[in-house]
């Protein structure tokens, strides 16, 4: 199977890559067994947040997808998500997010915690290589994007992966309307 590609970027095998991943991110791939399908492509760092990215390297913003971090408590119970949502849309925290963890609340981790607790760069924070105990809801919109753009867990560089896999990531829950337009 060919590596995915899209816009100007130029991809590599990401398992042959562990210097353009975070380590948690390469231990999750090394484990994965659709990790042959991943690529990783090299990009400025000054250019990793999702519009400037897009702009840059010709990418349609509907091929990116976001992960975002959330914790709500309930009965003095944490309860930790990371959701992907297709770039062109938001998380759904006040409302979809908040009922399928069954929280009162829910609020993103500060960046120190999510940088901390992900042991990922901000502005790089993937699905792959997440805590254990944190739950993984995938917006149905995701999964659709034939090659989506995801991060490394680093800001020098992206993941192109077929979207239907974020589907397959180790206790990814697919959850339709996650994402708001």
């Amino acid at each position: 199977m060919s590596l995915p590609t899209l816009g100007t970027l130029t991809s590599l095998p990401a398992i042959d890559r562990p210097d353009l991943l975070a380590g948690s991110v390469y231990a999750a791939l090394r484990r994965w067994q659709h990790s042959h399908q991943v690529a990783v492509v090299e990009i400025d760092p000054a250019l990793a947040d999702t519009a400037a990215l897009t702009q840059a390297y010709s990418i349609p913003l509907t091929a990116s997808a976001n992960c975002v971090v959330v914790a709500g408590r309930r009965g003095g119970e944490e309860r930790v998500a990371a959701c992907v949502v297709r770039a062109d849309t938001r998380a759904d925290v006040n409302n979809r997010v908040k009922r399928t963890l069954d929280v009162r609340k829910a609020s993103f981790l500060t960046t120190d915690r999510a940088v901390a607790e992900t042991r990922m760069e901000y502005g790089g924070i993937t699905p792959l290589g997440l805590p254990d105990t944190w739950r993984l809801l995938v917006a149905g919109e995701a999964t659709a994007i034939a090659v989506a753009v995801i991060g490394s867990g680093v800001r020098r560089s992206k993941l192109l992966l077929p979207g239907e896999l974020l589907a397959d990531l180790p206790s990814a829950e697919v959850v339709d309307g996650l994402g708001l337009g």
